[in-house]
């Protein structure tokens, strides 16, 4: 099923390297979306292959500068009415396909829409510690909204009213342990210097006080503690994240580091 020539639906990711979970997005999408764009950071897999063998993807390549700025590229560049946006390790579900057409089908005034994401750790779907629903806009009237936030820490702002939908985005984020390490380690030398570069300093009391609160909210206040083992490992590997911010500070601040070593070539200049 798809939309009238009136209500043309875009969809809109960025990748790198996504051999190995892009099909499961697309397979998601192909069959009801207009059009998919798609912006690669010349990613060194099968990635460009894949997009090459769905009939409705426009694909597009530029070196990667940001989250925020790459995944405004692919906003910018869909020609439907609607963009529904995308991360590569995202699905959408059954129910949720069909909640967006009758969102757009109907006489909502709403230029944006929600819905809940619920995201897999270790194999399992987790559904506490501020992991779900959390609702994040993804769907917005084309030219009503952009992307903002902090990298890689980014968020759709809609500039109007946004409709609650139901149907769950499914996000298949960490297959096990050491992948949320792995994102943990990368993300924070990204949001370090991020900050850094904003003007940021390193503070003892943040990297002291904050890691503790972090734990404390998710594992006690939003009941981590209810997923079991995947909610102490999730509690603990958010803790770790907030110092790692602090500390990667503190290499920027007072080591007099260039970038977090961890990071690439693209990161060395602002």
């Amino acid at each position: 099923m798809r939309l009238t020539a009136e209500c043309r639906l875009s969809a809109a990711l960025i990748v790198f390297n996504e051999e190995d979970r892009l099909r499961r997005c697309l397979d998601s999408i192909c069959e009801w979306v207009d059009e998919i764009v798609v912006f690669d950071s010349f990613s060194t897999d099968t990635t460009q292959q894949i997009c090459a063998s769905y009939p409705n993807i426009h694909f597009y390549q530029h070196v990667f500068d940001g989250h925020v700025e790459q995944k405004n590229r692919a906003l910018d560049a869909c020609s439907g009415e609607w963009v529904l946006c995308l991360d590569a390790d995202e699905e959408v579900s059954v129910d949720l396909k069909q909640a967006i057409l009758h969102f757009l089908e109907s006489d909502s005034e709403a230029i944006g829409a929600d819905f809940p994401r619920l995201t897999s750790h270790s194999g399992a779907w987790i559904k506490h510690g501020g992991w779900y629903p959390n609702r994040r806009p993804r769907l917005v009237k084309r030219g009503c909204g952009h992307w903002g936030g902090e990298n890689p820490h980014d968020r759709l702002i809609v500039s109007g009213q946004v409709e609650h939908l139901q149907g769950d985005l499914r996000h298949h984020s960490f297959a096990d342990l050491a992948a949320q390490v792995a994102t943990v380690n990368q993300f924070s030398s990204v949001a370090a210097l991020m900050r850094y570069r904003g003007g940021r300093r390193f503070s003892f009391f943040r990297a002291v006080s904050v890691p503790v609160w972090k734990f404390l909210e998710i594992f006690v206040i939003k009941r981590g503690f209810l997923d079991g083992m995947r909610g102490l490992s999730i509690a603990i590997s958010s803790s770790y994240s907030a110092y790692l911010k602090e500390a990667k500070l503190y290499e920027l601040d007072q080591l007099g580091l260039d970038k977090p070593s961890n990071l690439d070539s693209r990161y060395s200049s602002e």
